[in-house]
């Protein structure tokens, strides 16, 4: 009995010791083998599939659930222990690689001559050696073909070019991947000047793969920005187009983290994304923007100046996918008082997708020893052409550009600059827009009279190319760069007027010594006020240049929603008629004067205008109530001598007074007598 009771206790603490325990029921070889089949198909089965599964094995509906979920955690643990394991090996391949290189690196030597590498100070004192070896035989260079142009009778261009690797000093320049001086045409050296010793420095091997590297990042940035909207872009407070972005600039630095360019505190970020339908197909309009000319002729009030200075990739199978090319241009707003802006970048073109086109400018120290005046650099910044089915496209600009504000922007202009309006994408497309509607008015063989005078469609594109040709005159009369300046005139007068001398001897210009006198001054009237005004036949007589009996006035004039223009120039009667019957007006001098008005960036004015794109008026209607910012601008013929300084002086006082008068009858008929 003893016994048997001490036994009777043990089962019961043994009981008594299972009740506390969670009873394992372990899944047999069948069960598992379902269940692993399942899974391949489908690791996330829903309720009905877990009560199926439940019914063939005989399980619980939680068994089959904590089954799948404890089969995924264990796969997706398997997965992140394979891939570590893949990485790490990768990491070591890497990592020997690169010491391996480091290890090589230190005993390279030179191919050409065997020796040792340059350091960076030995590279900088060769490159300034080169640079004067370069200009001592460009001096040589050109001495021997003035004599050799003098004896021969004919100019160098048309010499055999063996004869320039005989030059001396031409191989020390093949031992250092510099390019030895091309032979350029008579007409090329002058109209280059000064950049030719750009072309005397060459790109190496190296360069060019710091560009496309360089390049190529920014096209990975400049696509990233057109593809992200909020909160990387936002819309401006005081802005009611839909269409017009600027960048915030601390979503900015989350997502491209960089160094600034400029370290003083004067300098300014600037940027804007705009989009618009332009009346060209993609592949047209790549090209022509890939072209410095065309590129001036595109943006004739924005780009004054613009070269390539070297084509890097020409691009795949003749195709522009791929295309990088190393280029200069200079920006500028139509006025005298604002400096124009400089720039030396990287242009990188890449077909995205069918249809789908993406160039991207970006700033490259180029000269290494240049400083830039305009203190701005370009960071990645472009524009996204997409094809669409009417042979027209949509395109996207983008503008970001870092500037270094280190000598005030004139007041009349600080807020239009800073607001992001003045060098803006809007800018950008909308004149994209009125010239490719231009091009396409002069492509056009519809006959489309103008006041019952041209009845030939070669007359209307003829007048049109000399219109488009006397608005690029005049806007890249308007930078004064270059000219002989008398600014003591206007610190005499206070009246703010900028005059300057030049000769002129361009093509299709009058031959003689030009006085060019602008100034800019604000009213307090919306910028479309002030156009309605010049456009007005019996108003705009008023401050306009009385022309001879013999001469008739070409004028055309432009509105759109960021400003208008009214430029024009006396032409004899004889010209107009040839360029009316469809003969070539590019040999009929011209000399424009004009007025650009625009709103003053403090109150913008928001209006529908249609674009006229020849020689006529736009129309436009305006609800805003911001002041606006007018440009004056008259030149004038001097047939005098250029050595006769007293005669010069006497024409520089004349346009002097000529503007300032006629920027008095534009107050007083506008009511703004009073303004200071």
């Amino acid at each position: 009995m003893g016994n048997s009771g001490d036994l009777g206790d043990e089962q019961d603490a043994t009981n008594s010791q299972n009740k506390g325990k969670i009873t394992c029921h372990r899944h047999t070889t069948h069960q598992i083998q379902t269940l692993e089949a399942f899974f391949k198909d489908c690791p996330h089965p829903d309720e009905n599939q877990r009560r199926q599964l439940s019914k063939e094995l005989g399980l619980d509906l939680k068994q089959i659930k904590f089954w799948f979920q404890n089969k995924r955690t264990q796969t997706k643990a398997q997965n992140e222990r394979a891939n570590n394991s893949v990485l790490r090996a990768e990491n070591e391949r890497v990592q020997c690689e690169n010491l391996a290189i480091r290890e090589a690196l230190k005993n390279v030597i030179c191919p050409s001559c065997g020796g040792p590498p340059f350091g960076i100070e030995e590279r900088q004192r060769s490159l300034q050696k080169l640079q004067l070896e370069n200009s001592q035989l460009k001096e040589e260079h050109e001495k021997v073909s003035n004599l050799l142009a003098k004896y021969i009778g004919k100019p160098i261009c048309q010499m055999n070019s063996s004869l320039m690797p005989s030059l001396p000093g031409s191989a020390i320049l093949e031992h250092q991947n510099v390019l030895p001086p091309p032979i350029l045409p008579v007409h090329q050296e002058m109209d280059i000047g000064l950049d030719l010793n750009l072309q005397f420095k060459g790109i190496n091997d190296l360069e060019q793969s710091l560009m496309m590297e360089t390049a190529t990042n920014a096209m990975d940035e400049l696509i990233r920005l057109m593809r992200i909207n909020e909160p990387l872009w936002i819309k401006p407070p005081s802005s009611t187009n839909i269409e017009r972005y600027v960048i915030h600039p601390e979503s900015y630095e989350k997502v491209f983290p960089r160094a600034n360019h400029f370290k003083t505190s004067s300098a300014r970020e600037e940027s804007s994304k705009y989009s618009g339908m332009v009346t060209m197909n993609g592949m047209q309009l790549v090209d022509m923007l890939l072209d410095s000319d065309k590129w001036v002729d595109l943006f004739p009030t924005i780009v004054s100046k613009a070269r390539t200075i070297q084509v890097l990739e020409p691009g795949i199978n003749g195709n522009r996918n791929g295309c990088l090319q190393l280029m200069h241009e200079q920006m500028h707003i139509l006025s005298p008082l604002v400096s124009p802006r400089e720039y030396y970048f990287l242009r990188h073109c890449q077909q995205i997708e069918l249809g789908l086109w993406a160039i991207v400018d970006v700033s490259y120290e180029w000269p290494k020893d240049n400083i830039s005046s305009s203190h701005c650099w370009r960071l990645p910044s472009g524009f996204m052409i997409q094809d669409m089915t009417n042979g027209c496209s949509n395109v996207t600009w983008l503008e970001h550009v870092e500037v270094d504000d280190k000598t005030q922007t004139h007041r009349l202009y600080r807020d239009l600059i800073c607001n992001n309006c003045a060098y803006g994408a809007e800018r950008w497309v909308v004149t994209l827009q009125r010239t490719c509607e231009r091009l396409l008015a002069e492509n056009s063989q519809s006959i489309h009279e103008v006041g019952g005078v041209i009845n030939l469609p070669q007359g209307r594109k003829s007048l049109m190319k000399l219109a488009h040709r006397m608005v690029k005159n005049f806007c890249s009369m308007l930078s004064m760069s270059g000219k002989l300046d008398f600014p003591q005139l206007s610190e005499a007068n206070n009246s703010g007027v900028r005059v300057s001398v030049r000769k002129s001897l361009g093509h299709g210009q009058p031959s003689g010594i030009v006085v060019s006198a602008a100034t800019s001054l604000w009213l307090p009237l919306p910028s479309h006020n002030v156009f309605n005004f010049f456009k007005d036949e019996k108003m705009r007589a008023q401050p306009f240049i009385p022309t001879e009996n013999n001469m008739l006035m070409l004028q055309e004039s432009c509105i759109d929603q960021l400003g208008s223009m009214v430029v024009y120039a006396p032409i004899d009667i004889p010209s107009m008629n040839l360029a009316i019957s469809g003969d070539d007006s590019s040999n009929i001098p011209i000399l424009p004067s004009g007025f650009v008005i625009s709103s003053d960036g403090r109150q913008r004015d928001h209006y529908r205008a249609s674009t006229s794109t020849e020689t006529g008026f736009g129309t436009g209607t305006g609800i805003g109530t911001g002041g606006s910012l007018l440009t004056v601008a008259f030149q004038i013929l001097v047939s005098s001598p250029s050595s006769s300084k007293e005669l010069n002086m006497e024409s520089v006082a004349t346009v002097n007074t000529l503007i300032s008068n006629t920027v008095q009858r534009i107050k007083a008929s506008l009511n703004c007598s009073n303004l200071d």
